[in-house]
């Protein structure tokens, strides 16, 4: 007899199968356009219209700051939708109630129901994910919704919502054969999340950026905040299993001490970006106690369930685990690592084949021992050619086309004072924690 399982795992079978998936196979998967996301949501009866959302789009940094707004919004008593992307392990961990991951059932129904318009429009996999998230949170009658771009934000499937408030986390170089081979061309996309009289909340202020948000926020006529002039971060410690943060807003003189569950220190601009959205948000008449964001920030893992943002799962040795995959996002990540106390440093890694390899690999340390590895994707750089590229950056190590061999030969060879670090693709993530976390 089938179970809920079996039908469920056809159901993604079909959806993979069907669609084309960016994560899988990149570019030939991107659709530069929203008239199919319309179209889906047209035979939905418009669910996205009946929703209270915050839009949060930025090169990097975007996941986390949707999970501690998220985690803010569901202590301070409201019903929370959240809706991001990639996955890690599970398809539904990108869909969200309070923390509580989209049910099998409600899943496989919503697909069966919407096999005759997904062969009439033919959506890409990223298209029809996002119309089953409005869907979804519509019918759960969420009080607000978070909701994560994909790529870019302009031509992003979700881009056809009406926010509460717009956030742009940061601007770096990241999927530069779509979105463009400069700051400001990146920025441009981005921006396209602006909407008409909607504030909107950029991460960072940055010179080759600032005149391009500023400008389409005077088009539309749109309040623009900068995150980093109203909030400064003048104390920091890792204590406890928590990021420990004294804060001061710049304009109010008001100090805030904040502790994190999310241990990266790139934490420490996100976090800036949240509180001023929060701040907002109350002027919008959502009532949010402080009390309950400084509750929220630190049990954002266990209320969200967000995972691979310099995840310490092991102490002997140190295991970390980061889903960080572009320049801006590994140099923080090294940058951290390298100033922590550890014998040996062993790095497990992965990309695909559609990143700038030879940008990113000069930032890697040259004195750890490496394990080039790949998932098993279509996109995925073959290990043998990092390992190539990595000896040419002269970064010794071997190659190992399972994930598990790779760590597997990591955790042999170090000792309990030694710290592994795994990092690149989610795909990475995904076979690292099943097999780490058994």
């Amino acid at each position: 007899m089938q179970t809920i399982d079996d039908t469920y795992q056809q159901t993604l079978a079909y959806l993979y199968d069907k669609l084309p998936m960016f994560t899988r196979i990149g570019a030939a998967a991107y659709k530069a356009d929203l008239s199919n996301t319309i179209l889906l949501c047209e035979k939905l009866g418009n669910p996205h219209l009946q929703l209270k959302c915050i839009h949060i789009a930025g090169t990097n940094g975007k996941g986390s700051t949707s999970h501690m707004l998220a985690s803010v919004m569901q202590t301070s008593g409201y019903k929370t939708g959240l809706y991001t992307s990639p996955h890690i392990s599970d398809f539904r961990e990108r869909i969200r109630i309070n923390g509580e991951m989209i049910s099998k059932e409600w899943l496989i129904d919503f697909v069966e129901k919407m096999k005759p318009s997904i062969e009439e429009i033919q959506p890409s996999f990223f298209e029809i994910t996002v119309a089953m998230a409005f869907a979804y949170f519509a019918e759960q009658k969420v009080d607000i919704a978070v909701i994560e771009t994909g790529l870019g934000g302009l031509l992003d499937s979700t881009n056809i919502i009406t926010p509460e408030i717009s956030v742009i986390t940061n601007i770096s170089l990241d999927h530069t054969n779509l979105l463009g081979s400069t700051l400001a061309e990146i920025a441009t996309q981005k921006a396209g999340i602006i909407k008409h009289n909607i504030p909107v909340v950029v991460g960072e202020k940055q010179t080759e950026t600032e005149s391009i948000f500023f400008t389409k926020a005077i088009l539309q006529q749109s309040q623009i905040y900068y995150a980093d002039n109203l909030y400064e971060v003048i104390q920091r410690k890792q204590e406890g299993g928590l990021l420990h943060l004294k804060l001061v807003h710049k304009t109010a003189m008001r100090i805030l001490n904040v502790q994190l569950d999310l241990l990266g220190e790139y934490q420490t601009k996100n976090i800036k970006t949240v509180l001023t959205v929060v701040d907002l948000l109350r002027t919008k008449s959502w009532h949010i106690k402080e009390q309950d964001v400084y509750q929220a920030l630190r049990t954002t893992k266990k209320r969200t369930g967000i995972r691979g943002r310099f995840d310490v799962i092991e102490q002997e040795p140190k295991i970390v685990l980061d889903v960080a995959h572009n320049e801006a996002g590994l140099r923080e990540v090294f940058a951290q690592v390298l100033q922590m106390k550890f014998a040996k440093l062993h790095i497990i890694c992965g990309f695909v084949r559609d990143k700038e390899i030879g940008k990113v690999l000069p930032l890697f340390p040259k004195e750890a021992n490496y394990y080039f590895t790949q998932a098993n994707i279509p996109r995925a750089l073959p290990c043998k050619e990092l390992l190539e590229l990595g000896i040419e950056h002269q970064l010794k190590g071997q190659a190992f086309p399972v994930i598990q061999d790779a760590i597997q030969s990591a955790m042999n060879q170090a000792e309990k004072t030694d710290l592994i670090l795994i990092t690149g693709s989610f795909f990475i993530l995904d076979d690292a924690y099943s097999f780490l976390i058994k």
